[in-house]
């Protein structure tokens, strides 16, 4: 398991990518109009237009896992209420929240 990276909101996904760009951060992929990546060589933020986040509208923690199934069995196991995984172009997800409310999403490679 680890951080997969930090979903952000992006209506204009040019005009995000350049102020995150102003900041220092590369660009690791883009993908069309509705998803890219940018790194400060650590940390990644997934910058998502509305189709591709997960929460609409929401800043959230994603965490990659090796399976999916299992890890919503545990949480499951643990009290934490998990939906129907989604199948996304690269990955299946969940949103879960955390104690706080916060919500975080789980994710497994699919390519």
């Amino acid at each position: 398991m680890r951080i997969g990276h930090v979903i952000v909101p992006a209506e204009d996904l040019d005009a995000q990518l350049a102020f995150y760009g102003e900041l220092g951060l590369t660009t690791r992929f883009r993908d069309g109009d509705r998803y890219a990546a940018v790194t400060d060589g650590t940390v990644t933020l997934g910058l998502a237009d509305e189709t591709q986040q997960p929460l609409a509208g929401r800043t959230m923690v994603s965490i990659e896992v090796d399976d999916l199934d299992a890890c919503i069995a545990r949480l499951g196991a643990a009290g934490t209420a998990a939906g129907d995984p989604v199948v996304g172009p690269h990955e299946r997800r969940v949103v879960v929240t955390d104690p706080s409310g916060n919500p975080v999403a789980l994710y497994e490679r699919t390519t």
